[in-house]
């Protein structure tokens, strides 16, 4: 469910920061890419896709890097508590990573009931990837002293 906030930017800051130190984040292993293909038929996307996402002309399927793509991405993912108000989490959290790394970010969202409801992929380039998950981390640990949820 959307959550509509009325609060300071402190305290969304506050909130969102909260969220965070009680969502599951996970870092997926290996290097992604998006690959194109025309928008008929519909592709039969790997096992190992993470998104199926088309405009008029063509289909982009988020899957492991194949080695010689141009745009190249590490991936982390969260996945947030059913009770969480996580409104306003993408953009805070993506500008807290362009202050920090100096680049935007990728954003997929999608729904789990088994596991709280929404989840997010963010990706960011490849060889920032260690340097995004610390910086997460790092808004984790200024929260409750260092515990969360990781794998």
């Amino acid at each position: 469910m959307v959550s509509i906030s009325h609060e300071t930017p402190q305290e969304t800051r506050t909130r969102l920061r909260r969220v965070l130190a009680g969502a599951v984040f996970t870092v997926l292993p290996g290097h992604w890419a998006y690959h194109e293909h025309p928008a008929r038929p519909m592709p039969q996307p790997s096992a190992d896709a993470l998104a199926l996402v088309r405009d008029e002309e063509s289909w982009s399927v988020l899957e492991p890097a194949w080695g010689d793509e141009a745009e190249i991405f590490g991936v982390f993912s969260f996945h947030f508590p059913a009770a969480a108000d996580n409104s306003g989490f993408v953009g805070w959290l993506a500008s807290e990573l362009k202050d920090h790394l100096g680049t935007g970010v990728a954003v997929l969202c999608g729904y789990n009931s088994a596991q709280g409801g929404i989840y997010d992929y963010w990706l960011v380039p490849a060889r920032l990837l260690d340097e995004a998950v610390a910086h997460v981390r790092s808004l984790v640990c200024t929260v409750n002293g260092g515990s969360s949820n990781r794998k």
